[in-house]
């Protein structure tokens, strides 16, 4: 077991980490926490000193394009309705929706979101109150891996801490959890103290798993004989989407505060006045803010200069820079013009590089979930008796794409017409064709399963030959007939 002191070495070696510090980067921007707000502007005194300059304008704007980023990547890999852990086995789906569903889904969502903003993301394991086991995310900024040497690629603990409250004079109430194979050990630290067991624990260490059983006394426990801890990269080198966006979002922060600083600082004109007839220059002033006018000499002149802001330069760099932004962050701009003719083409276009983002991480998020589902399995065969094997469970993400409302219903016509043809071809060769043929095609045009079906079609009677050519005898009257027409024609 990890000794306080070691504990309070590991916290600190791990946040002064360089992994950790590239995600704090990639974090603060996610919170529009940019650069430009630590941007200060300095000149040279008299004294040729650099001093900071606190008389002009220092706009300090952050432009969030990043949260836009990974809000977008976020939300448009777990887009689709349905749930993305599936089976082709109904008993089993059943099963899998009850881990898989919407609250496993919104943890997802908050663990994808540190993927892609600190480079890497957790999730953790626990048993919940219906003793079924549940999916929690984990932030990526107080999980601490801890191997017994650097090279070793097996963690012997997992340290888990977090902010709890700000009590009292602002004090901070740090809560470390410490998880091995077997238990959990309970701590908690006031401010950068000392860091002591945490008393209001009932059961420290505690078990992985904490129940009780019927008709016995006392609280039972069990070990996982894993640490709960899944831990999902954005890549090998688990940095951040931010690292190919960072110094043009930085630069978009400059020009646009540059802009306004340069509107603030010359908001007015300078007016420049010549043999001006008045007492002071205050008259002069309130003589212009008031009443539009000033008296001057007979020689005297005025003079209205304005300084031209060079803000189409800015602009212009501003447009370069959001169009790298969304280019090079591999994102889907809204602002986006066209021509006017935004068919499905031009819509799935403009989401090429948001598709192809999401299929880099989709690739990481399948190994990742494949974990979870072995453990699931493990947990339904121990209850249900069965024998699920991890081939038995795919992942589909069917992202879904906004489109044109015009372009949908041409395509869903021009589909109708289509199998209204085949209909009329198919029927016109339906004398030709066995029932059961033009049935299972009838059932492949209208997309309906033929085995389902099959046996709920009533049976047709089958064709007595003979029996018709009697009846047709019996309606038409042969030549020679005993009908008394002396074999007369009809």
């Amino acid at each position: 077991m990890l000794k306080p002191e070691e504990i309070y070495a590991l916290i600190q070696d791990d946040a002064t980490s360089e992994r950790k510090r590239s995600a704090e980067v990639g974090r603060r921007y996610y919170d529009g926490k940019h650069d430009i707000q630590n941007y200060k502007l300095y000149y040279y005194n008299a004294d040729g000193k650099l001093v900071e300059d606190t008389t002009r304008s220092n706009i300090k704007i952050s432009h969030p394009f990043f949260t836009e980023l990974v809000d977008q990547c976020v939300q448009y890999m777990l887009s689709g309705k349905e749930s993305f852990v599936k089976s082709d086995t109904p008993e089993l789906q059943t099963e899998l929706d009850l881990y898989f569903g919407d609250d496993f889904k919104s943890e997802l969502a908050d663990t994808l979101t540190d993927v892609c903003s600190c480079g890497f993301g957790h999730m953790y394991a626990y048993k919940s109150t219906n003793e079924r086991t549940a999916f929690v995310f984990a932030d990526a900024m107080g999980v601490v891996e801890v191997r017994a040497k650097d090279t070793d690629d097996h963690t012997e603990y997992v340290i888990y801490w977090y902010i709890d409250r700000i009590d009292k004079g602002q004090k901070k109430i740090k809560r470390i959890q410490v998880w091995d194979k077997s238990q959990v050990t309970y701590f908690v630290q006031v401010d950068e103290g000392k860091i002591e067991k945490d008393k209001d624990e009932p059961i420290n260490p505690r078990p992985h798993v904490v129940y009780e059983k019927d008709g016995e006394e006392g609280k039972f426990g069990d070990a996982l004989g894993y640490i709960p801890f899944f831990r999902i990269d954005n890549n090998r080198k688990q940095t951040s989407h931010l690292k190919p966006v960072k110094d043009i979002i930085d630069d978009y922060d400059l020009m646009s505060c540059g802009l306004s600083n340069n509107i603030q600082d010359v908001s007015e004109a300078v007016w420049v006045v010549k043999g001006f007839q008045g007492d002071n220059l205050e008259e002069m002033i309130q003589n212009v803010k008031t009443k539009k006018h000033i008296g001057v000499e007979p020689d005297g002149d005025v003079d209205i200069k304005t300084i031209s802001i060079p803000y189409e330069a800015r602009k212009i760099k501003m447009e370069t820079d959001e169009k790298n932004i969304y280019r090079f962050g591999m994102g889907f701009n809204s602002a986006q013009l066209g021509d006017g003719n935004i068919t499905n083409v031009v819509i799935k276009s403009r989401y090429a590089l948001l598709d192809l983002k999401c299929n880099k991480l989709e690739i990481r998020l399948k190994a990742f979930l494949k974990n979870l589902v072995k453990i699931v399995l493990q947990e339904i065969n121990e209850v249900n008796g069965t024998d699920y094997q991890p081939k038995d469970v795919y992942f589909e993400f069917d992202r879904e794409v906004m489109t044109n409302a015009t372009d949908n219903a041409t395509i869903d016509f021009t589909k109708a017409q289509t199998e209204q043809v085949r209909m009329t071809t198919l029927l016109n060769a339906a004398s030709l064709l066995d029932d059961e043929t033009v049935l299972k095609a009838i059932c492949e045009i209208l997309e309906i399963d033929y085995e389902e079906i099959k046996d709920k079609i009533p049976k047709q009677p089958a064709t007595d030959l003979n029996a018709a050519s009697e009846k047709l005898a019996g309606v038409i009257p042969q030549e020679g007939g005993d009908d008394g027409t002396g074999g007369g024609g009809v």
